[in-house]
């Protein structure tokens, strides 16, 4: 008879505790999230770019550990917070066109 193994017990880096294996380190994914919607809605990169920092940590702690349930979320907060930079970089583009069309516009009727 062939002689059966006993069961491997796999450890985790970082836990010294087999059986908390299944149990996850906590993220930043959900304030991220919150923060790179507040920047589209109202407060631009003064929440985004803190957001974007939140949420490139909270993926890089999500992505060592295979299915951990933030994962979905920090990459959520990543793509809102790149939006509303995004966003506010356009807004800025959009003023200095203006404002360069009105000083052309000013130089050729001889205001200036």
């Amino acid at each position: 008879m062939a002689q059966e193994a006993a069961p491997e017990v796999l450890y985790v880096q970082g836990m010294s505790n087999p059986a908390g294996i299944g149990q996850y380190p906590t993220t930043n994914a959900t304030v991220a999230l919150v923060l790179g919607i507040l920047g589209i809605v109202m407060c631009s990169v003064c929440t985004a770019v803190p957001g974007l920092i939140l949420a490139s940590s909270s993926l890089a702690t999500a992505q060592q550990y295979p299915g951990h349930p933030d994962e979905g979320m920090a990459k959520a907060a990543k793509i809102v917070s790149w939006i509303a930079i995004g966003l506010f970089i356009a807004g800025i583009l959009i003023y200095v066109v203006f404002f360069v069309i009105f000083i052309g516009i000013g130089a050729s009727s001889g205001e200036f």
